[in-house]
């Protein structure tokens, strides 16, 4: 099975009261291209287009961590890096 959805494969869910929360159940077929489990953790990202859903990476976190960390002392350097 392709790790991707197709846009063929457009599909709609349906929002749940949980608690005092809310939630949706995933499909299977989107459990396993995200090759994802019970229990894993995901990411919500807001992207110019809509919400995207991916699997969560520790290692990709920590990078942004230590990114979120130096950029205030080196703004200068990776607005010439941009470039």
């Amino acid at each position: 099975m392709s790790r991707f959805l197709s846009c063929a494969s457009l599909m709609q869910i349906k929002l749940r009261k949980i608690g005092n929360g809310y939630g949706v159940l995933l499909p299977k077929q989107v459990i396993e291209a995200l090759r994802v489990a019970e229990g894993d953790v995901l990411n919500l990202t807001e992207t110019t287009t809509g919400i995207e859903l991916s699997p969560f990476d520790a290692n990709f976190s920590k990078q942004v961590e230590a990114f979120r960390r130096t950029e205030p002392r080196h703004r200068n350097s990776y607005r010439k890096l941009k470039k």
